[in-house]
Formats: C-alpha cells, sequence, structure tokens
C-alpha cells in the first residue's frame, strides 16, 4: 500500500475515531427518568386503602443515586426526591393543586425549589433560595447553567396534574435542604382531589427515622 494512502486512511481513522467520541460524551448523560413502579413499593410510602391511592417519596441522598443526573445537586444545596403517586381506582385522581412540603426533625417546612431557584443558585452558588436555619459552608463552584441543565431539570421535575385509574405518575422534587439530616423528617402531601373535587385525607410520609 503506499504511503500517502496510508497515510489517507490513518486519518480517516482518527476522525472517525474522535467522531464517535464526541457522539458518545453527547449521549451518554442524557437524561432519562427512573422508571416508575407502584407507589406502595417504596420504602418510604403512604397508602390510603380506602381511597385507592399511595405516595411515595424516594430520596435521591446516595453517590449512585446522584449519578442519575448530570448536575452535582448536592454540591449546590439541593436534595433530588422522587414522587410517585399510584391511583389504583376506577376513577382519575386531581393533582394540580397538590402541595408538597418537606418537614425535618426540628419541624422546619421546607417547599419544592422552582426551576428558577435552582437556575439561580447553578449559576450563581452563593445565592440561597431561603434562610438556612444552620450555617452550611459551600463549595464556590463557578459556571453558568447550559441548556442540556435546564433541559434535564424541566424534564425530571414532577408536572402531572391528575392520575388516571391504574396509572402511576412520577417526577422528581428538588429541596433546598443543604446538609440537614434527613434523620426523623418526613414529606406532607394535601391538596389531592378525587373526581368529584372532594380532597383525600393528608398523606404523612416518614423518610428516615
Amino acid at each position: 500500500m503506499q504511503p500517502v494512502m496510508k497515510l489517507g486512511l490513518r486519518r480517516a481513522s482518527v476522525v472517525l475515531c474522535a467522531i464517535t467520541a464526541l457522539a458518545l460524551s453527547l449521549t451518554a448523560k442524557d437524561f432519562v427518568k427512573p422508571t416508575a413502579h407502584p407507589a406502595k413499593t417504596y420504602p418510604a410510602h403512604d397508602d390510603h386503602t380506602d381511597e385507592k391511592v399511595a405516595i411515595a417519596a424516594d430520596p435521591y441522598d446516595t453517590p449512585d443515586k446522584a449519578k442519575l443526573f448530570s448536575v452535582n445537586f448536592h454540591e449546590h444545596g439541593f436534595l433530588p426526591v422522587f414522587f410517585i403517586v399510584t391511583n389504583d381506582g376506577d376513577q382519575p385522581i386531581s393533582i394540580a393543586n397538590v402541595d408538597v412540603k418537606l418537614i425535618t426533625a426540628n419541624r422546619s417546612r421546607i417547599t419544592p425549589a422552582s426551576s428558577e431557584d435552582i437556575y439561580r443558585r447553578l449559576s450563581n452558588p452563593q445565592a440561597a433560595t431561603r434562610p438556612s436555619p444552620i450555617p452550611i459552608p459551600r463549595k464556590n463552584v463557578k459556571g453558568a447553567i447550559t441548556q442540556k441543565e435546564r433541559d434535564e431539570i424541566e424534564s425530571s421535575t414532577f408536572a402531572a396534574k391528575a392520575v388516571e385509574p391504574h396509572t402511576t405518575q412520577s417526577g422528581f422534587f428538588f429541596f433546598d435542604i443543604g446538609d440537614i439530616s434527613l434523620a426523623g423528617a418526613h414529606i406532607d402531601v394535601t391538596g389531592v382531589n378525587d373526581a368529584k373535587g372532594t380532597e383525600l385525607m393528608y398523606f404523612e410520609i416518614p423518610l428516615k427515622e
């Protein structure tokens, strides 16, 4: 084989490898929401058997779980919680006005952060979206939020307004808790309505004893 031809093949091979590596880097960390199982199969759940509705909360507070996201939420003081609502009844339920709060052991009530709160924190790590009950040191992580990170946050956030009969809806809420322990914490859920518009009894989901 002629030297020029060998050089051409070598260059083509290098270019192909570079293109393949770039494609893999672009797709390897694409966000894929976890498959939701029935809420009552999760360790932290509240099952209203009479109303045939169960709600679960699965904190993503370990390094293995955190790998789901390209954003290091813990480093920015946020706790992602996978929220699962299962309707085993024969009528739809409405969660358009659902109210979710994380209650810490010292009774602090933390509402989920909005997308804008998260964008602000990621863009400016020194900005807090809520006053912290204790001083929490945070790393000074610099850098603007990317479109991919925005898309990841939008696609992962819980957004369902209703749950049809015999189905499950899921998504993430992000709580600004810093380094506060989840020991003794629970999640309160109100604003779940049946098909007639009557609010169901509130749900209380213990996270960790």
